[in-house]
């Protein structure tokens, strides 16, 4: 690929993800909103300019999913070393709901009501001169089981757990302290 090429997937990724937004926008009330920016690597960025043009989204679908008492689920991720939300890379023909669904049951093993769009970020992604953004967006589900059962076939997720109060390892733990704040 060129740096013209990287030009044009950067520019065809936003086209995307402007798509991916509007629609959840537009399906969806009552969610927070929030904004980051990720400086990387020529080659990262690529990967990540891939996954936008693709789905619209450059990490995928998750869901910040809680039990009555305000426990939220939390998945430990290898990769990172840091607690996340469960949730992954959209597959072809999958809605960002379906793959949230997806994730949730692969990565802790239990049941949950969706009950809409909880968090939309708007994920900027720049390397020297080449920029994009792509849209993360977190759905928000009350626990319908509890018991949690890890089977990540990609071996990224290793335990699950419910806390009470979050982890200082955990990824967009601000982001996450909000929309509890506001939810409860």
């Amino acid at each position: 690929m060129t740096l013209d090429d990287l030009w044009f997937l950067a520019t065809e990724a936003e086209q995307r993800a402007e798509q991916a937004y509007h629609g959840l926008t537009d399906d969806h009330t009552q969610f927070l909103e929030f904004s980051r920016t990720y400086d990387v690597s020529r080659r990262r960025f690529r990967t990540l300019a891939q996954r936008v043009s693709e789905s619209g989204a450059p990490y995928g679908a998750h869901t910040a999913v809680y039990r009555p008492s305000g426990e939220l689920l939390l998945v430990w991720h290898e990769g990172v070393d840091m607690w996340v939300l469960p949730g992954g890379g959209v597959r072809d023909g999958e809605s960002f709901r379906e793959t949230a669904e997806r994730e949730l049951d692969e990565e802790a093993g239990i049941g949950a009501k969706y009950e809409g769009l909880g968090i939309a970020t708007r994920t900027a992604i720049r390397c020297g001169d080449y920029s994009t953004w792509g849209v993360l967006p977190v759905f928000e589900a009350k626990a319908e089981t509890t018991s949690l059962t890890v089977d990540d076939p990609d071996g990224e997720i290793t335990d699950a757990q419910w806390f009470a109060e979050l982890p200082e390892n955990t990824r967009d733990r601000e982001q996450l302290c909000a929309w509890r704040d506001e939810r409860f």
